[in-house]
């Protein structure tokens, strides 16, 4: 590469503009702007040249048109070690340029604060992405930067090479500069093919786009002999809303899918809450009029599970719920906030990694995706409000006021549980959790099974119908008094009928909720 002498500059992101550009032209290099950018760098009063004193053509079409024209592009893809592209450079009194810095307009951004379709329109780029994909194939010559946080490294480079950049960083740049042409493309064409003529827009489109970016490797998968990779979609708040881990070991594979349920879980509730997960699974949860006897209950349930299981709480945690925890060995705790003295005491356990991060929340245009051999599966996320008032008691005896409450309970937690799935539960613990069973009466039998509390007068919630009255007999024999459940089986009325015989209340609630 030879010296860097012009550069063109043109963005919509302008953070620390004018300190990199002021560092360009104390190296001498030369600068060539537009519009809202040019203005910037004049009130810091940076010298720039006006693109329009080199092509000899005003900005015309509202600013549509600025940069399209042979004198700005052909300094841009001029190949510097080809004599006939360097001969047609002086032919046509065409300056090379040196070092592109272009970011794009915020169409993303745009679109998500609900803009109108014409102000959208607006928001496409066809200046910047022609600059940045030319630079960026001509990055053998051309130094391309569309990120601001680039700048530091591109100065220091300049100044360090006697305005050379190493050809490792230039390469780098254009790869980065071609992903994020790529992503704004992509964005364009799936808002594009989203748009109908009612204004409405479908959650799955033919052609889905999944802008990802890696944030970290974690040093294994599920299994030491797996690799694996932590990806967050590009333009959203991050991984769990954006987090921030205040200490602890780095997570694991299984850390964050484990923080992720559990984090998912405990956000159904308003009143403090505690989830205690293990295997993507909840081992005991836990509501109270505080922290602390919302986490007594939680690992009433189960302690023997809790060992090296993720806590989340929905609350922000205080020395005192630290304290009631010390005495378990937990690889993660989550909640959306830390007291100072509650960070003190995990202090002592180094290897304990504490999470902050917002409350989960959903909308309505949600999707997750599993990956299949071969493709994805898309669903809508499985975030159905409790509707109480939809509920129907189809048995002669309705739930009593305490039971109710437990069935309300217990309901919000059995669609955490991986399916076939039964819970127990009181009006403010689970009691016993039967998950992930290929048969309902297997699932009911686990959780009799698990229970470490008294079942006599608990509640069962079961994620999906009951196929046949089976499951009920084991839930009566162990002292259930009540049970919610979907319904929906060819054998409803002979499973109302036995809840019936067994004088348990049951109420139908019309909702699934598998797991897999």
């Amino acid at each position: 590469m030879l010296k860097a002498n012009r550069a063109l500059v043109s963005v919509y992101d302008k953070r620390g503009l004018v300190d990199f550009v002021r560092g360009l032209t104390g190296l001498g290099i030369e600068i060539l702007s537009t519009g809202g950018t040019k203005k910037a760098l004049e009130a810091g009063r940076v010298p720039v040249l006006s693109v329009a004193e080199v092509t000899g053509i005003p900005e015309i079409l509202g600013g549509r048109v600025k940069t399209l024209h042979p004198s700005i592009h052909g300094g841009i893809l001029a190949d510097r070690e080809q004599a006939s592209h360097l001969t047609a450079l002086n032919e046509h009194a065409i300056t090379p340029i040196d070092l592109v810095v272009v970011n794009l307009y915020p169409f993303r951004e745009t679109v998500a604060r609900g803009a109108g379709f014409e102000e959208v329109v607006e928001m496409i780029d066809i200046g910047g992405p022609s600059m940045i994909r030319g630079a960026a194939k001509n990055y053998q010559g051309v130094v391309v930067v569309v990120d601001p946080d680039d700048y530091p490294q591109v100065l220091a480079a300049l100044e360090e090479s006697d305005l050379r950049v190493p050809e490792s960083l230039r390469r780098s740049l254009a790869i980065k500069a071609f992903r994020h042409t790529q992503a704004y493309d992509a964005a364009i064409a799936h808002w594009l093919e989203g748009q109908s003529g009612d204004g409405s827009q479908p959650m799955f489109l033919r052609h889905q786009l999944i802008d990802l970016e890696k944030e970290f490797e974690p040093r294994y998968g599920e299994n030491p002999h797996q690799r694996a990779a932590l990806y967050r979609t590009a333009g959203a708040h991050g991984i769990f809303g954006g987090f921030e881990q205040l200490q602890g070991k780095e997570l694991s594979f299984n850390n964050l899918l484990d923080a992720d349920a559990a984090r998912r879980l405990v956000a159904h509730f308003d009143a403090p809450t505690i989830a205690i997960i293990k295997h993507n699974n909840p081992c005991g949860v836990g509501r109270g009029a505080t922290p602390v006897e919302a986490y007594e209950r939680a690992l009433a349930c189960d302690p023997t599970s809790a060992f090296g299981s993720i806590v989340a709480c929905n609350q922000t945690i205080d020395g005192e719920l630290a304290d009631a925890m010390a005495g378990l060995f937990v690889e993660v705790v989550i909640a959306p906030d830390f007291k100072e003295d509650a960070e003190k005491r995990f202090a002592k356990k180094p290897n304990l990694r504490v999470i902050a991060a917002p409350a989960f929340t959903t909308g309505s245009k949600a999707a997750e995706y599993r990956s299949i051999d071969g493709g994805f599966l898309a669903q809508s996320v499985d975030a159905v409000p409790v509707d109480i008032a939809s509920w129907s008691c189809p048995t002669e005896r309705g739930p009593t006021d305490t039971e109710q409450r437990a069935l309300e309970f217990a309901w919000s937690i059995v669609r955490h549980v991986k399916s076939n799935a039964i819970l127990l539960a009181g009006e403010d613990q689970t009691i016993g959790i039967g998950a992930g069973q290929m048969s309902r009466v297997d699932a009911c039998r686990l959780a009799v099974t698990k229970a470490e509390l008294p079942t006599a007068g608990a509640v069962a919630a079961s994620d999906a119908f009951f196929p046949f009255r089976d499951g009920l007999d084991v839930l009566a024999a162990a002292g259930v008094t009540a049970v919610i459940q979907p319904g929906g089986s060819k054998r409803d009325d002979e499973v109302i009928a036995a809840a019936n015989e067994l004088e348990l209340a049951m109420l139908i609630t019309g909702t699934r909720h598998f797991r897999h």
